[in-house]
């Protein structure tokens, strides 16, 4: 059985004399529509909520339950990339400026950043933790947050372009979603850079030329 995430990285940058250590986290690398979000979060040692791991880990429920009681217990920011970015710089480097752009609202002395490899450029030190949002709290905090969050955005989302499921797949290449990419249509909010989206507006090009 795995262990949960306990807060020795955090208590080890502590103890190396930073005051303040964020977990950075991101969600919406593989959807074709939607922004990427990222969140970072600064945990109160005395003040962790009870319950916090890998959101993937975690029901609807208990994910609602735990972000509300983040925001209401520890310092968080959340901050995209657009669609746009995404399809400019690569989703590796959207998810990065999302993650800076979330650490730069926080602006800790130290940050536990979630995969293998780290933004460019971060304006404090900063670790990568492979699964870190299974081993650290912070990181599994900022999961949650970032999870939550982007799922509430497709939500939204889903009002303005209904037909294509959003609200239910968040944006990711389900069978449903990718046949109402085809009875539909792009959206101005679909990747077009990715290979599902591109390939459809490449056929409607040939069509119409």
């Amino acid at each position: 059985m795995k262990t949960p995430p306990d807060f020795s990285f955090e208590l080890a940058a502590l103890a190396r004399g930073c005051t303040t250590v964020a977990g950075v986290d991101e969600v919406g690398r593989g959807p074709l529509a939607g922004p990427v979000t990222a969140a970072a979060v600064i945990l109160d040692p005395a003040r962790i909520p009870p319950g916090l791991n890998d959101s993937k880990k975690l029901t609807a429920a208990a994910r609602d339950r735990l972000y509300e009681a983040i925001l209401r217990d520890a310092r968080v920011a959340v901050a995209h990339a657009s669609v746009d970015e995404i399809d400019a710089m690569n989703i590796l480097n959207a998810s990065h400026l999302a993650m800076a752009r979330a650490l730069a609202e926080l602006a800790p002395d130290h940050a536990l950043i979630d995969g293998n490899r780290l933004p460019k450029d971060l304006a404090c030190s900063a670790e990568a933790l492979v699964k870190g949002d299974a081993r650290s709290l912070s990181i599994a905090a900022a999961s949650i947050v970032a999870k939550v969050t982007r799922d509430r955005l497709m939500v939204d989302l889903a009002q303005q372009y209904p037909g294509y499921g959003w609200e239910g797949n968040a944006g990711y290449p389900v069978p449903a979603h990718l046949q109402a990419l085809l009875d539909l249509g792009v959206t101005p909010v679909h990747r077009r850079s990715f290979a599902p989206v591109h390939k459809i507006l490449c056929q409607a090009k040939s069509v119409t030329s």
